[in-house]
């Protein structure tokens, strides 16, 4: 029965391929914006956690200011000192390497160029712990770190700007009153997933940054490289219990400092994302509603067009059940059939729209099965009453209809 109707319902389409094309458009729509939201949402999130990873499976943050209950630190609190940096490396068991960081905004100047960037001050270990290459030249020795030597390694951006193409080793760049030697080039890593030029700072020595633009002994940050992903509660934990002794850190109230790692990043970045996600894909999943709509309403029309139709059948035999089943089928095969381009189309915005933001197309089969799947329920949702009526009519009424 369930053939035969599907056979009757696509003769019955064929008949009005401009109406049921046109039909099937708010379908064909919904069920695309959805895929394409659902999918870059997808898509951005699975960036994110890509840039996050690069960054490290085995890389601690330790940074002043209190904790949310999700989510990064906040407020301000008593920046950490090179002592504390000094206490990491000798009382935490199982790190690899602590590079302290500190930063400052500043003009950096070479000849007739400018550019507005970020002084950041650090240790050699920094490029291990970042994972930075060096393009050109080399790093900071131990004796340029001690004493506070104005040296500079350049990202990839600045150099760029300030040099061009030409080799920027050996020249000076100015940096406020502080006029430095570049004595490397940094390798470029290019923008993160939220369009943030990762290559746009000047790099000096912590003590370089301390003493001659800032005035100060402050780390605003300690970076901790942990020796294998196993040992990273272990010493989150550790790390924890140091700061709080040197902190005098009596009640997790008092807390003003926290210990993050990527995971804890990724984490709340997905959640945010998927929020987003969801209702994106709520906000075009309205579309859909549009197209169940429409069809109710031309399945209405056809049960008006067809009723001499339909009273023949009845006369001749058909049950209720049959002409309810033929309409919701037509229903069904409609919606279907938007659904299925819909899904052709969606995959191709996803993709298109990956490649326009430079992120990883996702493909989620079971998003695309999903939304074929309720595109045929809408069919059946909103063909339900049409159908209905249809099989509610009386033959001899039916039968009389001009």
């Amino acid at each position: 029965m369930i053939l035969n109707a599907l056979g009757i319902a696509l003769s019955q389409l064929r008949r009005n391929v401009a109406r049921s094309a046109l039909t099937s458009l708010g379908i064909l729509i919904g069920v695309a914006a959805v895929i394409v939201m659902v999918g870059l949402g997808r898509s951005a999130t699975a960036s994110i956690e890509g840039d996050l990873k690069s960054m490290g499976s085995d890389l601690l943050f330790l940074a002043p200011g209190g904790q949310q209950q999700h989510g990064p630190p906040t407020g301000s609190s008593q920046a950490f000192s090179l002592a504390d940096v000094e206490a990491v490396e000798r009382q935490v068991a199982h790190v690899r390497a602590v590079a302290p960081l500190t930063s400052a905004s500043v003009t950096a100047v070479a000849g007739d160029r400018s550019w507005d960037t970020t002084a950041q001050g650090s240790t050699a270990a920094i490029l291990d712990v970042q994972g930075w290459t060096l393009a050109e030249g080399r790093s900071f020795t131990s004796g340029e770190e001690r004493a506070g030597s104005a040296v500079c390694l350049l990202g990839d951006t600045v150099k760029r700007e300030l040099f061009g193409s030409g080799s920027a080793l050996d020249t000076h760049v100015r940096a406020r009153t502080l006029t430095c030697t570049v004595i490397g080039v940094l390798g470029p890593k290019g923008e993160n997933t939220m369009g943030m030029d990762q290559d746009d700072f000047v790099l000096l020595p912590l003590s370089t940054v301390q003493r001659r633009l800032l005035g100060t002994d402050d780390v605003s940050m300690i970076l901790v490289q942990v020796d294998g992903e196993a040992h990273m509660d272990a010493v989150s934990r550790d790390l924890d219990a140091l700061m709080r002794q040197r902190r005098h850190v009596a009640s997790d109230d008092a807390i003003d400092f926290h210990v993050m790692d990527t995971r804890e990043f990724s984490s709340f970045i997905s959640s945010i994302m998927q929020v987003l996600t969801l209702f994106l894909a709520a906000v075009a999943g309205v579309s859909l509603l549009v197209g169940g709509i429409g069809i109710m309403n031309i399945m209405l029309v056809s049960v008006t067009e067809r009723t001499r139709e339909i009273g023949i059948r009845l006369a001749i035999g058909a049950l209720e059940q049959d002409v309810l089943t033929q309409f919701l089928v037509e229903s069904m095969v409609l919606s279907a059939f938007g659904g299925i381009l819909g899904v052709l189309l969606g995959l191709a915005g996803s993709w298109g729209g990956a490649r326009l933001l430079g992120v990883p197309f996702v493909f989620d089969p079971l998003v695309v099965a999903g939304a074929v799947v309720f595109s045929a329920l809408v069919g059946v949702a909103f063909g339900f009453w049409p159908a209905r009526r249809a099989a509610r009519m009386k033959p001899i009424d039916a039968l009389r209809y001009e």
